[in-house]
């Protein structure tokens, strides 16, 4: 029997009437409307600063609104606290993981509804269970480990299953997609397409326009608080989805192309590398990786998860203690390896996962700027505040950070602007070399375009770039050169014409594979580590 289509039907499993909020004085949220049907999967969308993540907390119970009403299950409701709205049927799987890391997976998949026998809880049946539970997901670990031993994909799983499990009428998925793998993301699409079946409502919300179009019926946009358009997903172009995001004319989207890159190359400065890695080894990790990077040029680093990419930049700045190598910073060796000698050095890194090596939450954005300038500000241990304002300033302006000014705490900004205040920390030092993790993993277009413009402006600046992304038209239309890792080595390096996708693919799928013994890693082991 064909199934109906969802937005025919009468009944509404969430609706959000008129919501609006503010936050000192600055207006979130603008008279929102929202809703979603039984069984369908609605795309949430916007710039980074729309007003999604406050929808969301807005929906269950982490905020309550200004004004407005929101109903669910037919019945109108102000959940308390995110606990509250996930017993009534609504879940939230977050974008960086929000589980216990210390625990056990199986812990985390039955938190608050252990099986229990004679009054205990049953271990044997949970593991059991757990194990069988993420076997269907495509997860295949022990789950007595702890949690944070599983790289960030599998944790994003293990949350899936988590929300899946508990009886939701609706499930919001924030970036669900940000650090999986392909295989990954078509396991997570059979689940969605079961949720369907079982009339499970999902709110989807993602950057990726490719995942929202293979599996999203209607969408909502948002832009500066307020909805700008809902509809279905069918018929509308790319163009005129992008042009509702950034409110442009879809004629200026198709100007700007599929990223900000320059078309033309950066010229990288001869002489000696601004950064020279040779022979890099970490056990079980590397294996004599070696790379160079000039002044004025982007260096992109490519491979699959897994490969040693995130490995490979830890390694450079001593964040992760090599058995051997050297690194070299304009000529100079750098003897003793630790991210401080780093950045006395020259060479900055912005971490992959700004949750958890990057922001410190509780801090202002002025705080977390300037955090790592503080040294040189300061005389006879004093600090200078006018000198550390006029530099947050000038970089809040720069960088167009969006914030209610610089006070506010920067756990409250989004995705795109946190990015953007970590950028920041490292510019404040006008690094010779700046290794970028990821820099555009989870922000918006407009958002990711800003920062891909950033990198062209430091790399024409004189600035030496190391871009590390899953992208590959990042890779492509960003970096002059790049290095092909697998398995922790090196198995390629592509330059001018030859950086391509078919060149890419070409370095990746005609490596041997290595061979087994003590050193080689486990497929699960790379994947742990590059998380």
């Amino acid at each position: 029997m064909a199934q109906q289509d969802p937005t025919t039907r009468g009944d509404r499993v969430l609706e959000v009437t008129g919501v609006s909020k503010s936050f000192a004085g600055v207006h979130a949220l603008r008279g929102v409307d929202f809703e979603l049907c039984p069984g369908e999967v609605h795309a949430l969308i916007g710039e980074n600063g729309a007003g999604k993540s406050t929808l969301i907390k807005v929906m269950t119970g982490v905020y309550r609104p200004d004004a407005g009403r929101i109903r669910f299950a037919g019945e109108e409701r102000h959940f308390g606290n995110p606990l509250e709205a996930q017993a009534a049927g609504l879940s939230t799987i977050y974008q960086e993981v929000n589980l216990v890391p210390l625990m056990s997976v199986a812990r985390n998949l039955y938190l608050g509804r252990e099986p229990r026998r004679f009054g205990v809880v049953d271990v044997r049946r949970m593991n059991r269970d757990s194990a069988e539970t993420l076997a269907r997901y495509g997860v295949e670990v022990d789950v007595t480990r702890p949690l944070r031993s599983l790289g960030l994909g599998a944790q994003q799983m293990v949350a899936l299953a988590r929300a899946v499990q508990i009886e939701a009428r609706a499930v919001i998925m924030d970036e669900p997609t940000s650090s999986l793998e392909p295989r990954e993301v078509e396991t997570l699409f059979s689940v969605i397409r079961e949720l369907k079946r079982q009339s499970i409502a999902v709110v989807y919300v993602s950057h990726r326009l490719d995942e929202l179009y293979a599996i999203c019926d209607r969408v909502t946009v948002l832009r500066d608080g307020e909805v700008v358009h809902t509809g279905e997903m069918a018929g509308l172009e790319r163009l005129q989805l992008i042009s509702l995001m950034l409110g442009r004319t879809m004629s200026a989207v198709r100007d700007k192309g599929s990223t900000a890159f320059d078309t033309a190359r950066h010229h990288k400065r001869e002489g000696v590398p601004a950064l020279r890695a040779t022979g890099l080894t970490v056990r079980h990790r590397l294996h004599d990786v070696s790379l160079e990077i000039h002044a004025g040029e982007v260096l992109g680093l490519g491979g699959l998860l897994g490969a040693g990419r995130s490995e490979t930049a830890k390694a450079v700045i001593g964040a992760l203690a090599a058995e051997s190598g050297t690194v070299e910073v304009a000529g100079k060796p750098m003897r003793r390896r630790s991210p401080a000698a780093a950045i006395r050095a020259g060479v900055v890194m912005l971490p992959e996962d700004r949750k958890v090596e990057g922001i410190i939450p509780n801090l202002s954005v002025r705080e977390n700027i300037s955090l790592a300038v503080l040294p040189r500000l300061s005389r006879a241990g004093l600090v200078s505040r006018a000198r550390q304002d006029e530099i947050v300033d000038l970089f809040m302006e720069r960088l167009r950070i969006k914030a209610s000014g610089p006070h506010q705490k920067v756990c409250d900004l989004s995705g795109g602007n946190q990015q953007k205040v970590m950028l920041a920390r490292w510019l404040c030092l006008n690094p010779k070399v700046l290794l970028l993790d990821e820099p555009t993993r989870g922000i918006d277009v407009g958002a990711k375009a800003e920062v891909q413009a950033l990198i062209d402006e430091l790399a024409g600046d004189g600035m030496g770039v190391l871009l590390i992304s899953s992208d590959l038209e990042e890779l492509i239309e960003g970096a002059n050169r790049v290095v092909v890792l697998k398995d922790g080595r090196v198995v390629g390096e592509l330059e001018g014409d030859g950086v391509t996708e078919h060149g890419l693919m070409d370095a990746l799928s005609s490596a041997p594979e290595p061979a087994a013994g003590p050193e080689q890693a486990t497929a699960e082991e790379h994947q742990e580590h590059e998380g």
